[in-house]
């Protein structure tokens, strides 16, 4: 019944907003080129972010430094009250949830990207980093642990390492094929 009635309603209104669109475009003069129409605001979407602050030259490339110290923070307040700290907080309601927030954070930054939104996605960068570094407090990972990995990784084909992973993921998952879901 559903798709009758998409049917029947289907072509009703179209010649409406083909006439509507012919309208709302301007006239082109015989000889004119075509240009590209200015993108339209998005309506219901978020206010963009504002540019994030400069960095100043000696803390560029200190960006590991600077996700160590944050770990050290997140991990010194796993213990601090839920009504204190929001890193508390995440890591109280168990990992279930910790891991949701973390999901959310990079949906929100791929939702950024693919809008081009450049000043958004450095802010949603940050979010899902810090919430990764939470994940990694609850999961009792240190960074050294992962940048051992990424080291250990540095110079390896990206295809010939994930081929090496897409091995040992069936089986340990118990699965007897050998493609990644």
């Amino acid at each position: 019944m559903a798709k009758s009635l998409k049917k029947e309603t289907r072509g009703k209104d179209q010649p409406k907003k083909a006439a509507a669109k012919k309208a709302a475009a301007p006239k082109k003069l015989a000889g004119q080129k075509k240009t590209a129409a200015p993108k339209k605001a998005k309506t219901g979407a978020a206010p963009e972010m504002p540019p994030p602050r400069p960095v100043p030259p000696m803390a560029i490339g200190a960006s590991s430094a600077v996700l160590d110290r944050l770990w050290g923070v997140v991990l010194s307040r796993r213990d601090a009250p839920p009504a204190v700290s929001h890193s508390a907080r995440l890591l109280s309601r168990g990992t279930a949830k910790v891991a949701q927030k973390f999901g959310e954070e990079a949906v929100e930054c791929l939702i950024e990207a693919v809008a081009g939104n450049r000043h958004a996605l450095i802010a949603e960068s940050a979010d899902v980093l810090y919430h990764l570094l939470v994940l990694w407090v609850d999961a009792g990972i240190r960074p050294d642990e992962v940048w051992a990995e990424l080291q250990r990784r540095e110079g390896v084909s990206g295809i010939a390492e994930k081929a090496s992973r897409a091995q040992a993921l069936p089986a340990a998952l118990g699965v007897g094929t050998r493609k990644i879901p």
